[in-house]
């Protein structure tokens, strides 16, 4: 336990260490910010106000303009979760093009003990990073005006973005475990950074897609991770506006608003409930984490 604890403590030093590395896994949380300012919450607005037509009195325009905020905030967040893990497991690409995983593997640690070590530190650096994104987001939108959100919607926002962490590592780790050298795993990682923002939805909505795409897309837990921090961010001023209403369309509008934000994710034209999304990302990081320990004993042979 102490040598794996102590790889794990090695693996998290190397990757706060490279100041360029954590700049570079941020990419895409600061590419969804700038397009945000430059024409994404216009989009956004638009998208929304096209489904309020005749309530536009009706709703406080502080509460549509806090709704579109957090969405931008969910959208760093959930491209956070994907690209944050990614840049922390290129570690495993360092350590075996320098020929380290020699010297590694030399030790009496066990195998699954030192894959276990690289996912724990990809983790816990992704966690702790993207933690304090979302904690100096919830700062910034609080000082802007009332986000309608309880301490249980701030803790399931965390459990959410641990879940994210988690499941982004487990997946990833099985995709470096195929590159020898870290120039692939920067091109792919390019590649990531371009398709982040889409398949999540943070760019465009993912239910503007066809059902086909939707579904292409929701099959990966990330974009179902941003569908569960929008349910935990989202649902508080989501009543407020509903409640601004007074029950004039009978939850038409935030209905249709939650669906054309997705609220919930859509696998093969059916809509998944929160537990269920839960459920789904939990049994695909259980199946990404056998995979990749099976994995790396067979690709990392004495």
């Amino acid at each position: 336990m102490e040598g794996f604890i102590g790889l794990t403590r090695r693996n998290v030093k190397v990757y706060f260490k490279d100041i360029s590395a954590v700049i570079f896994s941020l990419l895409t949380s600061i590419i969804v910010f700038a397009l945000y300012l430059l024409f994404l919450r216009g989009t956004f607005v638009d998208a929304i106000e096209g489904t309020m037509k005749g309530l536009e009195n009706l709703i406080n325009k502080d509460d549509l303009d806090m709704f579109v905020n957090t969405l931008l905030l969910v959208g760093i967040i959930g491209s956070a979760t994907i690209t944050i893990p990614y840049n922390c497991l290129s570690t495993i690409v360092k350590d075996r093009e320098r020929k380290v995983d020699y010297d590694v593997l030399a030790t009496p640690v066990k195998r699954w003990q030192i894959i276990m070590s690289y996912l724990c530190a990809a983790v816990v650096s992704s966690f702790v990073m993207t933690s304090l994104l979302l904690t100096i987001g919830l700062v910034v939108l609080n000082s802007m005006g009332d986000m309608h959100m309880t301490a249980l919607n701030v803790l399931s926002a965390y459990g959410v973005v641990f879940l994210g962490c988690l499941s982004s590592s487990a997946l990833f780790m099985i995709v470096v475990l195929f590159f020898k050298s870290f120039s692939a795993s920067g091109a792919f990682f390019g590649i990531l950074s371009a398709a982040a923002g889409f398949v999540i939805g943070a760019y465009i909505p993912v239910s503007q897609f066809s059902s086909s795409v939707q579904t292409v897309c929701n099959i990966f837990p990330a974009s179902q991770v941003c569908a569960l921090l929008r349910n935990s961010l989202l649902n508080g001023i989501a009543d407020q506006m509903n409640s601004s209403i007074g029950g004039v369309d009978n939850g038409i509008f935030i209905d249709a608003l939650k669906e054309s934000m997705t609220f919930n994710a859509n696998v093969f034209e059916k809509a998944l409930s929160v537990n269920t999304m839960c459920i789904y990302v939990l049994v695909f990081t259980l199946i990404s984490l056998i995979a990749m320990v099976v994995l790396y004993t067979r690709v990392y042979k004495k």
